[in-house]
């Protein structure tokens, strides 16, 4: 059973959960801004480390663009705040330990590793525009080059 990502042009699935300090985060308090949501399979493995350290270092880039950028994973938000601490992650990690978020967005899939199947987060992102509409999607993340290749369709679209 593979998941079945959600397409350029629907709604965004709204979702309430908690982000790494505790505090609830909602799709709805992002209304009027760009959002990227980013699904990463887990916090302090290289891949996500690469990733989330990419984003953080080109948030600036991001802001000027107007993005705000969101990462998700089923990790719980004691994980996330270590994660977050320990790479200086300036931006809100949101968990989603019922999965009823990577659901809903189509990324929780069957993946295989070293000859092993199982159920796991799918690494995809979602740029989602002012009015809560999927404007891009990214199914195939390269970790390191991602923040990269985001900023280029975000500057080519200026």
């Amino acid at each position: 059973m593979s998941a079945k990502l959600l397409e350029p042009g629907l709604p965004a699935p709204s979702f309430t959960a908690k982000d790494q300090d505790g505090k609830t985060v909602s799709l709805e308090e992002y209304r009027g801004k760009k959002v990227l949501l980013y699904f990463y399979p887990k916090d302090d493995t290289p891949g996500c480390t690469a990733e989330a350290c990419a984003f953080r270092d080109n948030l600036p880039k991001f802001s000027l663009s107007g993005v705000d950028v969101l990462g998700v994973s089923v990790d719980d938000e004691g994980k996330h705040r270590k994660f977050a601490d320990k790479f200086q992650l300036p931006f809100r990690l949101v968990a989603d330990t019922d999965r009823n978020i990577v659901e809903a967005y189509g990324v929780w899939g069957l993946k295989k590793f070293m000859g092993r199947e199982y159920m796991g987060t799918n690494r995809v992102t979602y740029l989602i525009d002012e009015q809560g509409v999927i404007e891009k999607v990214w199914p195939k993340v390269k970790p390191a080059q991602h923040a990269e290749e985001v900023l280029d369709y975000l500057q080519k679209k200026t």
